[in-house]
């Protein structure tokens, strides 16, 4: 299918939206009638990725959720005047977690609205996005997210928030591959030496957290 030339007063309803991103390989995600191509992961990012689902297979066998990565998209929105909507976010997580039977926008069962644990992989292009307002919009329109965890590719940090009974987020960061922490709505321990499996980080880098975190 050939996208329809972009013009600035175009936006795209949720109906349009589908169809173009079910017709082709690609992935695309929307953000309020527009759509945006997903960049090509890196061989880290990859890694990474790749490492947590591993983790999280392992330690969710026969608790009832379930561990998926890359193409499972997540509605954040209110779609209650159907898909012609142009409102709402349409995302695809690097990993997400469904706890109980997963909940489906329509038949074809690729997009999810029951997140209990969404992660996100940073990448220079995307890691403003994802710390803005992607976070806002899972925060306020996925009621069942518990966890948003945001791992670095450059560095052994990631940054796990957790949803309080107020609907307030309280932020832990965790740095250096010595370092674990545990996801109590999954009762998951995650290490960040598991997490970052096969990753080489430059002793510059290594040395420069030591001196953050010492000084």
């Amino acid at each position: 299918m050939t996208l329809p030339k972009k013009k600035r007063e175009y936006f795209y309803t949720v109906e349009e939206y589908l169809e173009i991103d079910r017709a082709t390989d690609e992935r695309f995600e929307y953000v309020n009638g527009e759509i945006f191509l997903m960049a090509g992961e890196s061989g880290e990012h990859g890694d990474i990725c790749t490492n947590l689902v591993g983790e999280l297979r392992a330690q969710l066998k026969n608790k009832n959720c379930r561990a998926r990565s890359k193409d499972t998209k997540v509605r954040s929105g209110s779609l209650s005047k159907g898909n012609q909507l142009m409102k709402g976010m349409f995302s695809y997580p690097d990993v997400v977690v469904i706890c109980g039977e997963p909940e489906y926008h329509d038949r074809h069962r690729d997009v999810v609205l029951n997140p209990r644990l969404i992660i996100e992989v940073l990448s220079e292009s995307t890691e403003n996005f994802d710390r803005t307002d992607k976070f806002m919009r899972y925060r306020m329109f996925n009621p069942t997210l518990t966890d948003y965890i945001l791992v670095s590719q450059d560095e052994p940090i990631v940054e796990h928030f957790v949803r309080q009974e107020d609907n307030s987020w309280t932020l832990f960061t965790y740095v250096g591959l010595d370092k674990t922490f545990f996801v109590k709505s999954i009762e998951c321990e995650l290490k960040l030496s598991e997490i970052f499996y096969l990753i080489e980080f430059s002793d510059e880098v290594l040395k420069s957290l030591a001196e953050n975190l010492y000084n």
